[in-house]
């Protein structure tokens, strides 16, 4: 899995601390019913951390009063810590149930996908009055005419370009930024290209928060991105009439797309496009609607 996760790193280091003051405060609670120093506890405390332990257990071990308080203090900072530790996600549950029900139990076996998926806050990709339906089996409204995907047809695109951590993937039509935050989860560098300026900028804000892997373009995707390319994977999330040839030149040799071609408004077909020999073939996979590709006027 892609390791350059700015979130997942400030969670780490700060369940580092987190865990660390756990352990002092439980120390406490010790002390507060016994005679000596749980010294092989403290030990394997960071060097602070063991320093408070012994200043405080010496100032306040005197009277009984004092290990009442001793007691208290160390049963409220173990509830402070529970009530704001770093990291918890109401919606955890909600995604968790989501890969289980509507992804994993559709077929979608590929790990990275399924890791990306349980991992990615969608609920931050969804406008605020949205919230409440991020993890629901279906696409969701994000202003300007635009959607983003249901999650199944979010995984199932992942899936069919078998990403792998050292690819570089193109996509067009950021939207939310959803789908390059799943790619982003699994590949080396993604770009991704919008059209619509303020979802382009609003996808980009978030993104840059959450990722370092992640380039935003605000451009029209019929071009590609061509002095980024050639890419291992291209995904494209708006039905296209036909598939566009510049994106075909910047897949490189052996690379897939993913693209839903067909009428605007009505039912498309998904297609998987592969790249051999300097000729491409394509595959139809399943029927599907999506937004209209648009271009620049």
């Amino acid at each position: 899995m892609f390791t350059n996760f700015k979130q997942d790193n400030y969670k780490f280091q700060t369940s580092d601390y987190f865990g660390n003051f756990q352990k002092v405060f439980l120390c406490f609670g010790i002390l507060s019913f016994s005679d000596s120093l749980p010294i092989e506890s403290i030990c394997k405390l960071q060097k602070p951390s063991r320093f408070i332990i012994f200043v405080v257990y010496a100032s306040l071990r005197v009277t009984i009063m004092s290990r009442k308080l001793l007691f208290l203090f160390a049963l409220g900072g173990i509830i402070l810590i529970l009530a704001f530790q770093p990291g918890s996600d109401p919606y955890t549950a909600s995604r968790k149930q989501m890969v289980d029900v509507q992804i994993r139990a559709r077929g979608i076996d590929h790990a990275p996908t399924l890791e990306a998926m349980e991992r990615v806050p969608r609920h931050r990709f969804v406008p605020a009055d949205q919230q409440r339906f991020a993890y629901a089996d279906r696409p969701l409204p994000i202003g300007y005419g635009q959607t983003i995907s249901q999650p199944y047809i979010v995984a199932y695109m992942t899936q069919m370009i078998d990403p792998k951590p050292h690819y570089k993937v193109l996509e067009i039509g950021t939207g939310s930024g959803y789908q390059a935050a799943i790619l982003a989860e699994i590949v080396d560098k993604v770009y991704t290209i919008e059209i619509v300026p303020e979802l382009g900028r609003s996808a980009s804000r978030l993104l840059n928060e959450l990722y370092d892997n992640v380039s935003v373009k605000i451009a029209d995707g019929y071009h590609g991105w061509e002095e980024a390319g050639p890419f291992d994977a291209i995904v494209v999330t708006a039905a296209a009439g036909t598939i566009p040839p510049p994106l075909i030149e910047q897949l490189k040799e052996g690379g897939k797309m993913i693209i839903p071609v067909g009428s605007p408004y009505l039912t498309q077909q998904l297609m998987l496009v592969e790249k051999r020999s300097r000729r491409y073939t394509t595959r139809s996979l399943m029927p599907v609607r999506f937004v209209p590709f648009r271009r620049s006027e």
